[in-house]
């Protein structure tokens, strides 16, 4: 058994009708002053004051940031350190998609250590406490809520850059199904993808452990059984409820396993051409699934019988094809797009995307090595 160092940080608090509990949640953590971040979408959507109004119930003081953006920049982050320095929090609230959970999460690194989001690029850079954070996803997909790393591109560069420390973990996760019923159609399928993605690749990473395969495999049977259903069905409480968790346990997994090529591909295609992440993975994953097949025929064949989406027996050296059309046919049903050349991506850039991609710290994770060269044969399958 692969030896491992596990520690769950984060409360998870889980069910319809829990945004009402914010109040009560953050009065347990010690909260006065709460600063909610958010964004203009879940404004809209009415989920933001329903949780303003939650901790001002409680007699909680509150201060609104809701201009973050998809794919947040360090631009995003500064803008909500302006807001926080004039109120002051000594909690933060992290409410919407994965794109305000980590804005805020940028926010406690430069709001309690100093400097720029760029300080904080890696693993374990902050020197000082944090403030104490909750996350309230509004979205199936990021599993930000279970996780201690900020993504968040420089606005310069638009390098993607992972900001993690173990004091950055939300306190409390506050998963409601009942926020997700308002997500536009293709938010609910790129977030899914991305979700899913998460699943099957936490399950192969080189850092995986007992600990995390529980959650890979847990997460994958819930968000494989009830993605299509999502789809068919966007008022389903019961398949959001299981999307949801879903998604939150691949967070957990990735905390304590990591990633692996396909988001390592994914990476470049969003911050060069401004793909949603989602579809970036979606479309990307089945042909990192292929290439890691022969290392990892076993495992796919075990996700392919745990969810029960392949009644007959499945043999090792023909996991991976049938995973990988698996992961296509969902892609299809959700109506996300299959070939790069579909985003008038230029052939010619593939091999600068593939070195790019090479440098993505989640490609060392692979189960199996890639390099430029492996990397550039999967975006050529891809066009």
């Amino acid at each position: 058994m692969i030896p491992f160092d596990f520690q769950l940080g984060t409360r998870i608090v889980f069910g319809p009708g829990t945004i009402e509990r914010l109040g009560e949640l953050a009065t347990e953590l010690g909260g006065r002053r709460v600063l909610v971040v958010s964004d203009p979408g879940v404004v809209a959507a009415g989920h933001t004051a329903r949780g303003i109004a939650s901790l001002e119930h409680s007699g909680l003081a509150t201060s609104l940031f809701d201009q973050v953006h998809p794919n947040p920049t360090t631009d995003d982050v500064e803008a909500c350190h302006a807001r926080a320095k004039e109120f002051r929090p000594d909690l933060i609230v992290g409410l919407g998609g994965g794109s305000s959970m980590d804005c805020a999460k940028g926010l406690n690194f430069i709001y309690t250590n100093g400097g720029r989001m760029q300080d904080y690029w890696g693993v374990g850079k902050a020197t000082r406490p944090m403030l104490p954070m909750i996350a309230v996803p509004t979205t199936a997909g990021t599993g930000s809520e279970t996780q201690s790393f900020a993504l968040i591109s420089d606005a310069e560069t638009h390098v993607k850059m992972a900001c993690g420390d173990r004091k950055a973990t939300c306190r409390i996760a506050l998963l409601d199904p009942e926020l997700t019923r308002t997500q536009p159609p293709h938010v609910t399928a790129v977030t899914g993808v991305d979700a899913i993605a998460h699943a099957v690749e936490t399950f192969v990473t080189r850092p995986r452990s007992a600990m995390s395969i529980i959650f890979s495999r847990e997460a994958w049977r819930l968000l494989a059984r009830n993605f299509e259903r999502v789809i068919e069905a966007p008022d389903d409480l019961g398949a959001r409820s299981a999307m949801q968790l879903g998604a939150s346990l691949a967070g957990l997994a990735i905390e304590n396993s990591m990633l692996g090529a396909a988001h390592a591909l994914a990476n470049p295609l969003t911050a060069r051409f401004s793909l949603v992440h989602g579809q970036a993975v979606a479309l990307m994953l089945p042909h990192v699934v292929r290439y890691n097949a022969s290392v990892c025929g076993k495992q796919y064949a075990e996700l392919l019988e745990c969810a029960s989406l392949d009644r007959s027996p499945t043999k090792a050296d023909d996991a991976g094809e049938r995973l990988a059309e698996r992961i296509e046919s969902l892609r299809h049903r959700a109506n996300l797009r299959g070939r790069l050349m579909e985003f008038e991506i230029p052939q010619s850039v593939l091999p600068e995307l593939a070195e790019e991609a090479s440098r993505q710290w989640t490609a060392t994770f692979n189960p199996r090595p890639v390099a430029a060269d492996s990397l550039l044969a999967m975006y050529e399958a891809a066009y």
